[in-house]
């Protein structure tokens, strides 16, 4: 039985693409379609899907009886609608923006300043309000100062704010800080800094603080881009894993205006390695202020020189250091007495001896070293006193030093009452009463290898 052939719908594609190219080809065709989407007929007042579609059915009849006509004429009218709608929608985010602008009453240079005072979460969500928070929170200078402590946050995130911040780069704080992080590694690694100089750009030109805690493989990927950065005056590293004499020669060599400088190491590092390196970066930073090294292995001899090589030195922490006996604060009265220097910090030093602070405290009361300010000598252990035991109770001249020079403060917090997990934040390996009484028996002036079981240091 035969049958009627089905009525194929004609491909009209190169029709409508000519058509469109040249609008004269469609009689009438715009004018149809533009009077249908815009008609304020009684028929369409309710806006209801129906009535559409009758008056595109009554536009269609009206406008040709060639059915390659109508298709063309549908076509057409879907390809207007959506240039309507886009129109529509950019007209309304124009309309949004001018009416947020008039009723924003700060000028775009108060609201960038503003936006400054923000974390770095908060302005991204202030960016996502309204095209002028977006372009206020664009401004390079909104990126200027980019802290990102304790965030969660990746390498992709932090190379963005590095690229919109551009010259106007100043500050840089990343990793993980707070106490309960500490225990695991940032989620950052150094190649988060490789925007500092990439393509020849040298956004750490302008860098002049740089912060970071923790970063996974730290040294090699992406600290060499801090290090290249000249114009550093405060640099901290935490958790640091090497400490050799590429990281100090690149100090050395580049960041010559630092003043402010903290390195603290992740696990422990031997005295040998950092010694003589030690010397020569301090030597070649003429205007170092602040000192803080945690963690190493330095021992008195090395103190000493640090403190006569740095002759505008206010600041020194020497804490979590197993090899300071304390026999460098001796001299420190005949040396270093015109010098600036101000706090000394021993903390958590193991082989601290009792005798050698008394002896310090003394020449203070003799009026030596009239611009030390603040000493701190705390030790969860206490301090090593004769024989080789533990002291937390000192026989300071506590009284006739708060008489004669008030002007002084004495720390020293010897509480045995911190938790396991807080022991081990401040880097110290626990040890019973027994075991430091075998390890300090033969404790004598010329033992300089004493060191604390490592497994335990961050």
């Amino acid at each position: 039985m035969d049958h009627a052939p089905k009525t194929k719908r004609h491909r009209h594609n190169d029709d409508v693409t000519s058509s469109i190219q040249n609008p004269n080809s469609l009689p009438n065709f715009d004018l149809i379609i533009s009077s249908l989407l815009l008609s304020s007929s009684p028929s369409l007042s309710s806006s209801s899907p129906q009535s559409f579609d009758q008056a595109l059915d009554q536009a269609l009849a009206s406008a040709s009886d060639n059915v390659s006509d109508q298709d063309r004429l549908v076509d057409r009218a879907v390809e207007l609608a959506s240039f309507l709608l886009d129109s529509t929608k950019r007209c309304f985010r124009k309309r949004a923006s001018a009416h947020n602008s008039n009723s924003w009453a700060f000028p775009r240079e108060l609201t960038i300043k503003i936006f400054l005072m923000l974390d770095k979460k908060s302005l991204m969500q202030a960016m996502a309000c309204c095209t002028l928070f977006h372009k206020c929170a664009m401004d390079p200078l909104c990126y200027s100062h980019i802290e990102l402590k304790d965030n969660n946050v990746d390498d992709g995130v932090v190379r963005t704010m590095i690229h919109r911040a551009g010259n106007k780069l100043r500050s840089l704080e990343l990793g993980q800080v707070s106490s309960a992080a500490r225990s695991s590694l940032s989620s950052l690694t150094g190649s988060c800094l490789y925007p500092l100089f990439d393509n020849h750009l040298f956004i750490g030109n302008g860098l002049r603080r740089v912060h970071l805690y923790n970063l996974i493989s730290t040294y090699g990927a992406g600290l060499d881009k801090i290090l290249a950065c000249s114009n550093i005056t405060d640099l901290k590293i935490v958790g640091l894993s090497i400490f050799d004499e590429v990281f100090m020669s690149l100090t050395a060599k580049s960041c010559r205006r630092v003043e402010h400088l903290f390195v603290e190491a992740r696990g422990f590092q031997n005295g040998s390695i950092v010694e003589s390196r030690l010397l020569d970066l301090v030597t070649t930073i003429p205007n170092l202020t602040s000192l803080t090294v945690i963690g190493f292995g330095i021992d008195d001899n090395t103190a000493h020189i640090l403190i006569e090589g740095s002759h505008k030195l206010k600041h020194m922490n020497l804490s979590r250091t197993s090899l300071i006996k304390g026999r460098f604060l001796r001299d420190l009265g005949h040396s270093i007495k015109d010098r600036p220097l101000e706090t000394i910090i021993l903390r958590d030093c193991t082989s601290l001896k009792e005798k050698e602070v008394l002896q310090f405290l003394n020449s203070l009361l003799k009026g030596k070293l009239r611009f030390i300010r603040h000493i701190d000598v705390s030790n969860i252990r206490g301090l090593v006193c004769d024989g080789g035991k533990r002291s937390d109770k000192p026989n300071f001249p506590l009284e006739k030093l708060k008489e004669e020079r008030p002007n002084v403060k004495l720390v020293a917090e010897f509480s045995t009452s911190l938790s396991s997990s807080e022991t081990l934040l401040r880097g110290i390996s626990y040890v019973s009463s027994d075991e430091e009484d075998a390890w300090f028996a033969n404790d004598d002036d010329d033992m300089e290898d004493f060191i604390v079981d490592q497994d335990v240091f961050l």
